[in-house]
């Protein structure tokens, strides 16, 4: 039985051949495949290894996790099977109502972004405390007439 091995942070262009090697350099039985985005072709940044033996795998992870390549770390990692319950059931366009009612109703999620920037009809929150202690000190003024 192979085990299958995730290996992410690749760099988005690269030879599989080098990595290969240093696959092949920890053992035997080993075939990898990145992950390629359809309309680039460039590498999603990560892929997955296919390892027929169980101690290969182990070792695969031990010796390159956390290893550089290209400028990034590698991050290596056990690969865990997709359970159907948790991913809307089949892939693609064969899945049950269900799954097609749960990828309409991702779509129809707003995202909130996040933004540091003070909003201009707001006041930095960081002060907002001293800008209303200003604000009372300058109503309690009084001009002179």
């Amino acid at each position: 039985m192979s085990v299958r091995v995730y290996i992410g942070n690749l760099p988005q262009t690269f030879e599989s051949k080098e990595l290969e090697a240093q696959l092949k350099s920890v053992g035997e039985g080993i075939r990898f495949k990145a992950v390629l985005d359809k309309e680039t072709g460039n590498c999603r940044g990560f892929g997955f290894a296919n390892v027929d033996d169980e101690k290969v795998a182990n070792a695969v992870i031990e010796q390159l996790n956390g290893r550089e390549f290209k400028g990034n770390n590698l991050r290596v990692e056990r690969s865990e099977k997709r359970d159907s319950n948790n991913h809307g059931g089949k892939r693609g366009g064969g899945g049950n109502n269900n799954s097609q009612g749960q990828r309409s109703n991702r779509k129809d999620v707003k995202k909130v972004v996040h933004s540091d920037a003070p909003q201009p009809e707001a006041p930095d929150p960081r002060w907002a405390g001293e800008l209303s202690k200003l604000k009372e000190l300058l109503a309690d003024q009084k001009t002179p007439a």
